[in-house]
């Protein structure tokens, strides 16, 4: 990673749409550079999907649940002034994974340590399938190796500037564009369904999405596994707090209607109220199709294009969760993470990208945190389920239509019936329930259709179609999870650096 240093000589007015976690970091490390910066959010809070809530006695992480490679966030607070040592405090989750099947057969993934999850395996699954593991990720590392530089930490501009590349048929050799996660091979059915699931890690369908994306198996292991005490969302706090320490001025309660443009330039936004403030510079944290489709209403030739290149772009899945409040019990608490598999994983993908329909038997996944500090009262546990879901649309041929909430009960209680199949006690412990829904997340954070990834990774020139940082609209940039290089939180946080390191060079 590289980073700005030293002040502008020439500060400029920069405005962020939305306090998102990219929002935010992209805003502090261009006011800690001399900018003048002012965020406009539309909710109440900052951290957009990275939130940590509190119901009643319980507390949820309903965003992200886990953060892998923390160096991103430690580079952002050492850039911007403090050490995030000093801020937050992260601990390791071991097991990083606890996955079940559908036939009772298990296998824990160690945090930090292939010799012990391989260990697991061989127990779980015998030796040919710990050393069919191993490979992948040996291969995947190589894919990292020659990645990470050019295709995640670097602002991608064009599939033409990589070709330049001085060891360009080497890297594509290794990276292997055309390939999917399925065309790795694995022939044991159980590591399949595991790495299956990365592709849903950038809302995609493992049938299509790029080999590539098994580089995050290899980061969960290398980079390890790593829980915020008091819940991954209070990063979200301690980043809006640093915005404050370093000069920006955070708007909540201020809905931006549209981002003004003269031509092809942005000059400024209108609130919702009506007022226009001029920028020299303006940064959508919102979602990329929501950014050019809903805040941009100028039709230039330019507009147009952006528009008909992101229509070609598939939606990610959405989700839907449950947050569970826990009475006290004498039941063994759960893993960290726990994931139960179904016995079909394409019925799952057929149902969102084909049918747009829920799933009827999904991939459930667990997060049980072992955080005192996330509960009040002695033995109380919190539990927030998430299952891959069909977008919110009220059009069939596009996806779901949430706004059911009768069906979305009934549902919530299908999944969790299935959890308490696989010997997982809820219902007599039950003393909280709420239902998040598609429809939910998109009134929440203006998500389109509650993708949470914003679009799939579903085919090889998936990630040179994702909106760039640099939008082809002067003085906009782009900057969050639907933006380059993609989705969660340290993908994020590079592509804050990505947004401002490109702001600081134009100045020099």
């Amino acid at each position: 990673m590289t980073g700005q240093v030293g002040k502008v000589k020439n500060p400029q007015k920069i405005i962020v749409i939305g306090a998102g976690i990219g929002g935010m970091c992209a805003a502090a490390r261009l006011a800690r550079a001399g900018h003048h910066v002012e965020i406009f959010e539309a909710s109440d809070r900052p951290g957009g999907k990275c939130r940590t809530e509190w119901i009643g006695r319980y507390a949820f992480d309903t965003g992200p649940s886990l953060l892998t490679i923390p160096a991103v966030y430690r580079d952002f607070f050492q850039r911007t002034g403090k050490q995030m040592a000093l801020e937050m405090e992260i601990q390791a989750v071991d097991p990083s994974f606890d996955y079940r099947f559908h036939d009772g057969k298990s296998v824990k993934f160690s945090n930090l340590s292939r010799k012990n999850t391989l260990a697991q395996i061989t127990e779980a699954f015998g030796i040919e399938a710990s050393e069919q593991w191993d490979a992948v990720l040996n291969r995947a590392e190589r894919m990292w190796d020659v990645s990470r530089e050019p295709f995640v930490e670097s602002e991608l501009k064009s599939p033409l500037s990589l070709l330049k590349r001085r060891h360009i048929l080497r890297d594509l050799r290794i990276i292997a564009p055309r390939a999917t996660l399925r065309d790795f091979g694995l022939s044991n059915p159980y590591l399949a369904k595991i790495m299956d699931r990365y592709a849903t890690y950038s809302g995609s369908d493992p049938r299509k999405a790029p080999a590539v994306l098994s580089t995050i198996a290899f980061i969960e292991e290398a980079f390890g596994a790593w829980h915020i005490k008091g819940g991954i969302g209070t990063l979200s706090n301690h980043i809006a707090t640093r915005c404050e320490k370093v000069g920006v001025k955070i708007h909540l309660n201020s809905l931006v209607q549209s981002i003004n443009l003269k031509g092809n330039k942005a000059t400024g936004i209108t609130l919702a109220t009506g007022e226009k403030l001029d920028a020299d510079i303006v940064i959508s944290n919102a979602d990329a199709a929501f950014t050019y489709n809903q805040l941009i209403s100028q039709s230039t030739r330019k507009v147009r294009k952006i528009r008909k290149e992101q229509a070609k772009l598939e939606p990610s899945l959405a989700g839907f969760s449950l947050l569970l409040g826990l009475r006290p019990s004498s039941h063994p608490k759960l893993s960290h993470h726990t994931i139960l598999f179904p016995d079909d994983y394409d019925a799952e993908f057929d149902s969102i990208f084909t049918k747009k329909l829920p799933v009827t038997k999904p991939t459930i996944y667990i997060c049980s945190p072992h955080d005192p500090t996330m509960v009040k009262g002695e033995g109380h546990e919190s539990l927030f389920v998430l299952v891959n879901a069909p977008r919110h649309s009220t059009e069939a041929h596009e996806g779901f239509d949430w706004s059911d909430q009768d069906f979305a009960q009934r549902y919530a209680h299908s999944i969790i019936d299935q959890i308490e199949a696989q010997g997982i006690s809820i219902r007599d412990r039950l003393d909280l329930l709420e239902i998040r829904t598609p429809l939910d997340l998109q009134n929440s954070v203006n998500a389109p259709g509650g993708s949470i990834y914003g679009t799939s990774s579903n085919g090889p020139r998936a990630a040179f179609l994702r909106a760039k940082n640099r939008s082809p609209l002067k003085n906009l940039f782009l900057v969050g999870g639907s933006a380059h290089p993609g989705g969660g939180l340290p993908l994020v946080g590079l592509s804050a650096e990505i947004v401002a390191n490109a702001i600081l060079i134009n100045e020099e």
